[in-house]
């Protein structure tokens, strides 16, 4: 039988292990792998979430300073990942911090900001952790954050072409592989540059019939989440064929 839980594992150990073997010069000054000295969160999630092929796999782009960044977990906002998926774990630390975005792991303060509206989404519509992650996945597209020497956020779309490109190879291959383990049937990219990277790893399954989306991106850098959150998403979702067009949502609890 199948295990799908060490395959992912496995692809996401040997994802660190090529983003570890790189080096980025200017603008990036800090970098920081949660795959590396966040392993136990992210190995957590896997093991309780990875089982068996699923329906939807929902993509993100790189973590964020108070998500994943904290905990190993995609968009891993930290009372989301302790109190509705249930995972705590012990945290290390990049080998150098930037002193405003210290890593606190499970302990972090800080809420961040996509993570809180994804996952609440999520609760909103199928309850329970277990209930959607049944036929549901959610992964990162690259593992890796970048800060500038003011510790600024730096996107994979904001790198040189030459690191870009380096970075594309590694995170390319990860996520075919993860198509391969699980078998989604709707590829979901969560904001337009997920969209765009899955668009390029299904052309590598051509015998795989996968419905493609977006959903809105849930930063508040972006002004139509602040605007249309959770409207828009519910939309898209109905629109994917992903919940019932009358499906109603439920309150967190």
């Amino acid at each position: 039988m199948r295990n799908h839980v060490e395959e992912v594992l496995g692809a996401a150990r040997e994802l660190s292990e090529a983003m570890g073997g790189l080096r980025f010069g200017h603008p990036v000054a800090f970098t920081y792998n949660p795959l590396d000295y966040a392993w136990p969160g992210h190995e957590a999630y896997v093991r309780r979430f990875a089982s068996g092929e699923k329906s939807v796999l929902y993509l993100g782009m790189n973590p964020g300073p108070f998500g994943m960044a904290q905990t190993g977990v995609p968009f891993g906002e930290v009372d989301a990942v302790t109190r509705w998926m249930g995972i705590r774990a012990e945290v290390g630390r990049p080998g150098v911090c930037h002193p405003k975005r210290p890593v606190q792991g499970f302990e972090c303060p800080r809420s961040e900001v996509s993570g809180r509206r994804l996952w609440g989404l999520f609760e909103s519509l199928y309850g329970t952790a277990e209930s959607f992650f049944a036929a549901s996945y959610v992964a990162n597209y690259c593992p890796l954050i970048w800060m500038n020497e003011r510790g600024a956020n730096i996107t994979p779309a904001q790198l040189p072409a030459d690191q870009a490109g380096l970075v594309d190879e590694a995170c390319q291959a990860h996520l075919r592989r993860l198509i391969e383990i699980l078998r989604p049937k709707i590829l979901v990219g969560i904001g337009a540059y997920a969209a765009r990277k899955l668009e390029s790893a299904a052309a590598a399954f051509p015998g795989l019939e996968m419905k493609r989306g977006v959903l809105l991106h849930p930063s508040p850098a972006s002004p139509a989440a602040n605007k249309y959150w959770p409207e828009r998403p519910m939309e898209q979702l109905r629109e994917l064929g992903i919940i019932p067009a009358g499906a109603p949502s439920r309150r967190p609890g």
